[in-house]
């Protein structure tokens, strides 16, 4: 993940254990980390439901000034308690200066999957390594999985252990060409024979993602979409 920020105490709310917490940090595409600083003044809340707004926030990239969207720490117990770390109001968001276009693209830098969240995380952080910007919850919810929604793409975050079928890949692109936008499947099964044939035709890329958080591409659609010029 890149290097990591501060270590902070974070107390549980539920058995009152104390852990030592430093935030993971993310690259910008200029390349330079990016971590949320934390507040070691307020406590850590449980998370008890999941709100995809809550799970993200705005930082600013102090080297380059370039604002994009990361996860929201945190932090699980051994207990079960997942804890959301709280973050500083002082962040880099507050940063000045002009942002400046990136050299080349840095490596990507996946996040392990543990989760079915873990899932659509590395989905969305690999969209955002691809360039692509304001990524957002889908909002019409796909047949399976996780539906996210960038300008000008539409992806499909499936974490189950069935592969994907010709259905769901059609049902994507159908809801793509609806919207005007291009589309893209991440599956951590990967896909039906009929899906891929059928992906091929309609122009899909498909990813499937493996338990590091990288994913890798299927077809030569998906290759496109990867390369440097894609």
């Amino acid at each position: 993940m890149g290097r990591m920020s501060q270590s902070v105490p974070v107390r549980c709310p539920v058995c009152r254990r104390e852990h030592l917490y430093a935030a993971p940090s993310y690259p910008c595409a200029c390349g330079a980390p990016v971590a949320p600083p934390l507040d070691r003044t307020a406590a850590a809340a449980a998370v008890t439901h999941r709100a995809w707004d809550e799970e993200w926030l705005t930082l600013r990239c102090a080297a380059c000034g370039r604002r994009a969207q990361w996860p929201r720490p945190e932090l699980g117990c051994p207990c079960g308690t997942v804890l959301r770390v709280a973050v500083a109001e002082a962040h880099p968001d507050a940063a000045s200066g002009p942002a400046s276009p990136p050299v080349r693209r840095p490596a990507f830098q996946p996040v392990t999957i543990r989760t079915a969240r873990d899932a659509v995380t590395a989905a969305a952080l690999y969209l955002r390594w691809l360039g692509f910007r304001d990524i957002r919850r889908a909002d019409q919810r796909p047949p399976s999985g996780t539906g996210l929604a960038a300008r000008g793409m539409l992806a499909q975050v499936d974490p189950t252990v069935r592969p994907a079928s010709l259905r769901d890949v059609e049902c994507l692109w159908l809801t793509a060409m609806t919207e005007s936008a291009g589309c893209v499947y991440f599956s951590l099964a990967g896909y039906t024979d009929d899906a891929r044939v059928r992906a091929d035709a309609l122009g899909v890329p498909l990813f499937v993602l493996d338990l590091t958080g990288t994913p890798q591409p299927v077809n030569d659609h998906a290759d496109a979409l990867a390369s440097p010029t894609g």
